[in-house]
């Protein structure tokens, strides 16, 4: 397993992190994994002896089921602390009371030492707002954000799907007032899903931010599994939920060209997906989630998957996504400006 530094942090991670929206079973989020206990211990602990460091985990998954289920398996294991990053986030709704959900300091406040006691720590290593919170203003967020920080109770902050506006409006507010600064985005990435390259990974590389990658095979339609008229193997919650929401016409251009690949580096066509994933610089680490052992293992192999240049381009292609305005007018300017003059 290699390990890649988050964003601008001294912080290592390794490049596969152990999604967990596979652990619990309560309400909606059954149809996700419903794994209970001992199931958990078993993923867990095979995820740290393959040299995983990096665990992800949300509040609302199973409504903080996974959390509990995350905190058991590290005292079942003893898992060393110091050897573990744990990652967590509070925004969606807890429960139906009026302050139960949302980014103000009430409510975060709360969240995290709800969060602390269903995980049995002291702290977490990263804490995330888990979206967009319309009614709450940043100022009030990111103020609680640093008060954690500095508390001690959270060593680094990070955010998930907002747009790139909003994520540059947050650092400006915290370099502003010396507040502890965002270290991380996690974002939807996959080839079938390019979208954040766009807005968000030109900001990310400008500012230094660490890319953490959830659902990088598409809800599971990049595994190879499903067909084009959708049918899959029955045992897939695509098959149940399907999200995230993909251009299932480029989805499977995407799987076509990498079948090819997959036999001639005798990998599934999964670790492709992943390993392409793996290859784009900006990438600090990408989250799988597993329902089994045999997931998980096929899973991190992609860590061994080196891709050629060929490869790359070829999958490059068959995924580009489609100009637009003002991407194509920046480009076209930009390269008139990166000519270098001669003269004589």
């Amino acid at each position: 397993m290699k390990y890649r530094l988050l964003g601008s942090t001294g912080l290592y991670v390794s490049e596969i992190c152990l999604g967990t929206m596979t652990f619990g079973s309560e309400g909606f989020w059954k149809v996700m994994g419903g794994l209970g206990q001992q199931p958990v211990n078993t993923l867990v602990g095979q995820a740290f002896e393959a040299g995983i460091n990096f665990i992800d985990t949300a509040n609302v998954y199973s409504i903080g089921q996974s959390e509990s289920l995350v905190g058991q398996a590290l005292k079942d294991l003893r898992l060393p602390r110091d050897e573990v990053v744990i990652a967590t986030k509070a925004t969606g709704s807890m429960d139906e009371l009026a302050n139960g959900r949302g980014q103000s300091r009430y409510h975060l406040m709360n969240a995290l030492d709800a969060s602390l006691e269903r995980l049995q720590l002291d702290h977490v290593d990263l804490y995330q707002l888990h979206g967009f919170d319309p009614l709450t203003p940043l100022e009030e967020s990111l103020s609680t954000l640093n008060d954690m920080v500095r508390s001690g109770k959270v060593r680094y902050i990070g955010l998930c799907n907002l747009a790139a506006w909003q994520v540059m409006k947050a650092l400006s507010i915290s370099d502003q007032r010396g507040w502890a600064r965002f270290a991380s985005v996690q974002a939807y990435y996959t080839l079938a899903g390019r979208d954040l390259e766009r807005e968000l990974l030109p900001l990310i590389r400008d500012q230094q931010l660490g890319l953490m990658v959830w659902s990088p095979l598409a809800g599971g339609l990049l595994t190879g599994k499903f067909d084009r008229d959708g049918k899959g193997p029955g045992d897939s919650r695509r098959d149940t939920f399907d999200f995230p929401p993909v251009d299932k016409g480029r989805a499977f251009d995407c799987v076509d060209a990498m079948r090819p690949i997959a036999a001639r580096h005798g990998v599934s066509i999964a670790q492709v997906a992943l390993a392409w994933l793996l290859a784009q610089p900006a990438v600090s680490t990408v989250i799988i989630g597993a329902k089994t052992a045999a997931q998980l293992t096929d899973n991190i192999a992609a860590a061994r998957l080196a891709l050629s240049s060929e490869d790359l381009a070829l999958l490059d292609a068959v995924s580009r996504l489609p100009s637009e305005y003002p991407g194509w007018m920046i480009e076209l300017q930009g390269g008139y400006r990166a000519k270098v003059p001669e003269r004589g």
